[in-house]
Formats: C-alpha cells, structure tokens, sequence
C-alpha cells in the first residue's frame, strides 16, 4: 500500500527543560508525554543527536503499554519527515527491548528507538518511556544521551510529515513519503537467534517430560516471545504462560519480576504440587526473575551460576572472556571468575555500561542485581534468554533449582544478599540523605560496629577501560574487612519523586549456615545502614515499599 499524501511541516516549539534521560531513557507520566509537543521535542532531539541517520535504517517498537501506538505513528512521520530512509517496526507495535537490539544488529541498522518504562505500572494514569539505542544494538552512551538533553533544552522546531497512520498490524512493506516502513514479525528474528544459542533439542526433551514450568509474562511484551518460544517451538503445555497477552495497562498489575509483584506465580512455585521450574519476565521483556520448586534465586546468585555452568551451553562452551556486573550487584559472581581464571568487571548500574565491555570481547555474560542478565549475543539484558539459559542447565545436570543452588553455595560460599527500595520519596530528602552519607565518608574507615569494621566506604566513580570516559556519583560503598557490603544509591527510573536504594550482603562461607532466613542473617547489617544514613529521621519512612 502506497500512502500518498505527504508534505513536511516545520512546527514551532518550545523547550521543556525536564527531558534528560536516564540510565534507560525518558521516563514520565503518561499524561507528561501527552502534552503538546512534548515527545516531538524528544524525538526530534534524538534525530538531531543519534545522526547522520538520513536514508539509513532505524528500528522501532514498544512493550504495548498505553500510547504506545500513538506515539509510534508520530515518530514513523517524524522519521519520514527527517529524511530516514526504512524503519521496522514489530508488528501491532511490539518488539522487546532485547529483540530490538538483535533486529538492530542482524540487520546492521543505524539505530533503534524503543518505547518502553521497562517495569514501570502502564495505563493512562501510568508511565511512558522511550529511548534511543545506537547501531551495536545497546543503549545510547553518556556523550549521546547528554547531546540530547542539550538540544532538548534549545530546541525552536521539529519535522513531521502529514501523512496517514501505517497500518502496523499487517505484515509487509508500505511507504511514507520517500520513506520505507516495514512490519515485521516481533518474534521471528529473535527466536532464530536464541536457536542458535541454546541446545533446543534437549531443552524440548526437558519440556515434554514430567518436568513442569510455568512462565509468567505479567500481560506485557513476553507474552507472544513465550507462547512462540517455550510452547509452540519447545513442547510446553499450553498453560506454560500465564498472563500472556500484552495490554495497555499491564491487566492493572506492576509488571516487575520480583517477589512482591509477581505474586501469583510466587503463590503458584510455593504452593502445593508446584511445578518445578518458574519464570518471569517484566514490561519490556529484558529482566527475569527465576524460581525452584518452593525456592527462590536471587538475580546476583542466577549470574554466578550462569558463570560457573557457563560451557554446558553450546554458544559458551568454549568458556567465558570475562564477566561483569554493575557495582551494587553481590560479589558472588567474583568468586566464580577468580576460580575460571577470567576477568571480573565492575560498573555502574545500567546495561550501557556494560557495551564497550562486550564490544571489545572483555565481558561474554553480564548482569544486574534488579533482575538483569545477558551477554554478548545482544546489546541488551534479556530475560526470556535467562530462562532458556537455566532450562539448558537444569536439562544437562538432571538436578533441581534448588540443588543447583546448594551446591554451588557449597563450593563457593554464600553471598546473603538483600534490596530495600524506598520508593516514591521526596527528591530533596534523598538527596539530603546521599549528601549526609558523602559528608561521613573521611571519618568511616576503621569504624566499629559490634563485629563489623569498616575498611574503606566512598562514593563510587568507574573508569571505562575501553574509552577511559568517566561516571562518579554512581553510589555510596561502605565495605567491611570480612567482605560484606552495604551500598546507597538513587534510582533513576521512577518518574515520581525519587526512590532510595540499599544493598546489602553479607558472605558466609560455612556451608552448615546456609540455611538462614536473607533478612535474618543480614539483620544487624540492615541497623547499621539505618544508623549510617539515619533513614528514618531523613526520609520520614520506617519500612521500605518493596524488599527483594
């Protein structure tokens, strides 16, 4: 179908000055974005900063979230009008964060923009996010993301061709003005990519025996990947997926993979007759969180074990070049590098950070402590590819999850490992609470409390080894002699107020007391960290909103 009516108009504009992306882009309310010429300022702002991108190839999708399709028909005329020369965008307006940087990447395009708020509540009283990702298929560097916010600050006009929408639910070519716009299977390209990864031979032996799954995709972008993935090409009943229709509004739930949000699968892995093995992923499909019968994998120990069972999966069987993680994740992944004899990278949170690292083949598995893994077979974390990496573990090693953990606790010690996240808290007292931390930090070194000393405590910056480009601020360390941690920082992805988070671990390498409850074994901890940053007092909260 040829869309004939075309004529590029020059709107004028004024700036907002509230568009500074994040670690993963712009974040707002719904409502924000609905503004006049809000995400047109943004959009235009990517074009006039990720280029030159005229006649080239971009790729766009969202997670299905509320103006998703809205704003993708704004952004397809913006693009024409800005001279692109083919955009693909995933069908129905769907394409993961993780299958828009392997569609990027197959086929070498320029760029990528991608509408998400990743594990942010949706609906028309939620958020709305987009970002822009650069031809290795990962998310824009610092130097983009700022050359952004600097034109978005100045910005006076914006392109936009006047055309008719695309219609983005049929497959196949249409054109737009002198523009190509191609939708394109959301699943397709992505799915032939993992095959190429992961055994799916003895996976689908796994899957069609008396081995039960259940995944839940919280009704946003995973659920059509799930369904296509673990059902229909690997055998799983077709119940494996719960909640596996994208909606707008997410069925009103908060689509994050954690404990506390994703309660009913919890309810079903801890319940009676649970099923062996348990999956989530989140809104944008990048983030996972993985259950055993009854037990629970905290995303800091999934890594470690990813790492040390690495080779009985094909695309790693020749060993790693490295690992990383962002600086709040625990150390039990450092331990399993120390003993293969291979790097360990740490880095400030955000997968960003983690590109050059794999770029430059330094780091082949990567992750974050909220529920992030991936490697260098894309540019993003990718929480389907997690699911499928430990169901190519549990298929060779024919043990439980549960197994699978104790003995890795048994040869490596236990990282005990906790997040508290107090969320949607005045910006101005948390940042108080950051600066009364950063005016403690010459006097902490050799401080006692009860058994703990504390060796050294700073505000974390990090030097990216392959540019030499430097990130400071990026949280407060406070490190104890025997190893444990606690770690503040302030998280960049809420879009209301700010939300305050603290990491906490503790190591025990004695395997006769591995067995204690997280929040138990690192209580004393927990009053150290309320003591050091005087939360309470600073932030008017006795408790955090969510502890993972």
């Amino acid at each position: 179908m040829s869309i004939k009516t075309f004529n590029v108009r020059t709107v004028a504009t004024t700036p907002f000055n509230d568009q500074k992306p994040g670690t993963s882009g712009l974040r707002k309310a719904v409502k924000t974005f609905q503004q006049p010429n809000y995400l047109e300022n943004f959009v235009q702002s990517i074009f006039d900063s990720a280029g030159p991108l005229a006649g080239k190839t971009i790729v766009l999708g969202g997670d299905g979230r509320f103006y998703n399709r809205e704003a993708i028909q704004i952004i397809l005329k913006m693009a024409a009008a800005n001279g692109i020369g083919t955009v693909k965008v995933g069908q129905h307006g769907i394409l993961s964060t993780p299958a828009t940087s392997c569609v990027i990447r197959k086929y070498k395009s320029a760029g990528g923009i991608i509408l998400s708020a990743s594990h942010n509540p949706g609906g028309a009283n939620g958020d709305f996010g987009i970002k822009y990702n650069t031809e290795n298929g990962g998310p824009a560097p610092e130097k983009v993301t700022e050359a952004m916010f600097a034109i978005s600050k100045s910005i006076k006009e914006y392109k936009i061709l006047d055309a008719d929408d695309v219609d983005i639910d049929k497959i196949g070519r249409q054109e737009v003005g002198s523009m190509t716009v191609e939708i394109i299977d959301s699943v397709a390209d992505y799915q032939e990519l993992l095959e190429s990864i992961f055994d799916f031979k003895l996976i689908k032996s796994l899957l069609t025996s008396d081995f039960r799954m259940r995944f839940d995709a919280m009704n946003a972008v995973t659920g059509p990947y799930g369904h296509s993935i673990f059902e229909k090409r690997l055998g799983a009943p077709p119940d494996t997926v719960m909640y596996g229709t994208p909606l707008v509004d997410f069925g009103g739930g908060h689509p994050d993979p954690n404990l506390v949000y994703a309660h009913d699968l919890v309810e079903v892995l801890f319940g009676a007759n649970a099923p062996d093995f348990g999956a989530a992923s989140d809104g944008d499909g990048d983030r996972n969180m993985i259950l055993g019968r009854k037990f629970f994998v905290t995303p800091s120990d999934s890594l470690a074990i990813m790492t040390a069972n690495a080779t009985l999966v094909p695309a790693y069987k020749n060993g790693l070049s490295g690992v990383a993680r962002s600086m709040p994740t625990s150390c039990a992944v450092d331990r399993v590098a120390t003993k293969l004899g291979i790097p360990c990278y740490e880095t400030p949170t955000g997968w960003k950070f983690f590109g050059n690292l794999m770029d430059a083949d330094k780091a082949a598995l990567c992750g974050e402590e909220s529920f992030g893994t991936g490697s260098n077979h894309i540019r993003e974390k990718d929480g389907i590819w997690a699911v499928l990496f430990w169901l190519n573990i549990l298929a060779v090693r024919k043990e439980s999850v549960e197994d699978i953990v104790r003995k890795h606790w048994k040869e490596y010690g236990r990282n005990y490992y906790s997040r508290h996240d107090y969320e949607e808290v005045e910006s101005d007292k948390c940042e108080s609470l950051m600066q009364h931390l950063r005016n403690q930090l010459p006097t902490l070194k050799g401080r006692k409390f009860g058994k703990y000393e504390i060796a050294t405590a700073d505000d974390f910056s990090y030097t990216d080894p392959i540019d030499g480009s430097v990130s400071s601020n990026q949280g407060i360390r406070v490190i104890f002699t025997d190893g444990s941690r606690i770690v503040y920082r302030l998280s960049g992805t809420g879009t209301h107020g700010a939300t305050l988070r603290i990491y906490l671990e503790s190591y025990e390498a004695d395997d006769s007391q591995h067995d204690h409850e997280t929040q138990e074994a690192l209580g004393a901890l927990i009053k150290i960290a309320d003591e050091l940053a005087t939360i309470k007092a600073l932030t008017d909260r006795d408790r955090p909103t969510v502890i993972t």
